[in-house]
């Protein structure tokens, strides 16, 4: 999770809490492999790629709560932590898609988000500026989705199990997606904010 106070950062690699991160970005491939798996004549794995998102969101939890119990919070930190969530979101949305168990057109909204940051990060990047650290907002919305994609997986099945799933898991990606959406566009008002004041000073 990625830490919202301002406090001092370390320029130190091997944390805890970056251990926990770089973990979290070695299961992305992994999760694909199992969740891609069945498409390519492999058996069906789909509780294994459950176990290795839960996984992943538990270590999203700890390594934030970590970083600030221990005073590790690191400048490395506060790039591996939004990596892992995007490229998480990125492989579930292209394993789910290529199963058909998502629909095009929320992969398309999702992903369209993501290039909208793409491009406010490199105007900041031009202009002199860091990316600024995730809101709340972005959080909880990443949050939702990482709650919806397992739901969602599960629901690719029979039963009142997978009928439960596809009810809860279509709620957090609803909710999820507008959030995610609207946290975009308070980033966009920001860099904007940014923007515009430095020209000010100009």
């Amino acid at each position: 999770m990625e830490v919202q106070e301002t406090r001092v950062q370390t320029d130190r690699v091997l944390t805890i809490p970056n251990i926990l991160s770089m973990a979290r970005l070695v299961g992305v491939p992994v999760f694909l492999w199992l969740i891609l798996w069945p498409e390519f004549g492999g058996p069906n794995c789909d509780l294994w790629a459950l176990l290795v998102i839960v996984a992943s969101g538990v270590s999203d939890y700890l390594d934030g709560k970590l970083a600030r119990r221990w005073n590790q919070i690191s400048s490395l930190g506060r790039i591996l932590d939004p990596a892992a969530d995007r490229l998480y979101i990125l492989s579930t949305l292209v394993g789910l898609t290529w199963r058909e168990i998502l629909p095009l057109w929320l992969t398309i909204a999702l992903l369209a988000r993501e290039l909208l940051l793409l491009v406010m990060v490199w105007v900041l990047d031009r202009h002199g500026y860091a990316p600024p650290q995730v809101n709340f907002l972005g959080k909880a919305a990443t949050f939702n989705l990482m709650y919806a994609f397992p739901l969602l997986l599960l629901s690719d099945g029979s039963g009142w199990l997978a009928s439960l799933a596809a009810i809860f898991g279509w709620a957090f990606a609803g909710w999820g997606t507008a959030l995610y959406w609207w946290a975009g566009i308070l980033y966009v008002v920001q860099v904007r904010r940014l923007i515009s004041a430095d020209a000010e000073t100009d």
